[in-house]
């Protein structure tokens, strides 16, 4: 199972070159975990730039993977990994995500450039 953090949809959206292997784990849907903290971070990046329509289209693409919310547990989990690696929310998040469903973070964020199964790329 496949985590896509939102610097890497963003990267993916926008066409920008990004290794074969982030587009590879983003189409393979049925292998797919998508926080919905993702879908926000998206939503709200590309709301003001290119507007609702075009947001509405990339959460369509979003929601073809499986949709994760944020549940008690989640939260929970995302709060004491938050504080044992200094992580911001969102990125707690999202590793928590991964972390409960035994799933791998595909990233370019430095924040989880040093985590257990974590594939990280950093920016070219």
């Amino acid at each position: 199972m496949n985590v896509i953090d939102t610097c890497l949809w963003i990267e993916y959206f926008l066409g920008k070159d990004i290794d074969v292997s982030i587009s590879n784990a983003i189409r393979d849907t049925s292998n797919l975990l998508v926080p919905t903290i993702c879908i926000y971070e998206v939503y709200r990046k590309a709301l003001p730039e290119k507007g609702g329509a075009f947001a509405d289209v990339l959460v369509e693409i979003m929601e073809k993977g499986n949709v994760v919310d944020i549940n008690s547990d989640l939260a929970v989990l995302a709060a004491k990994i938050s504080k044992q690696y200094k992580l911001p929310m969102a990125d707690s998040i999202i590793y928590a995500t991964a972390q409960m469903n035994n799933a791998t973070v595909w990233t370019q964020d430095k924040h989880f450039q040093n985590l257990e199964a974590v594939n990280y790329f950093p920016k070219k």
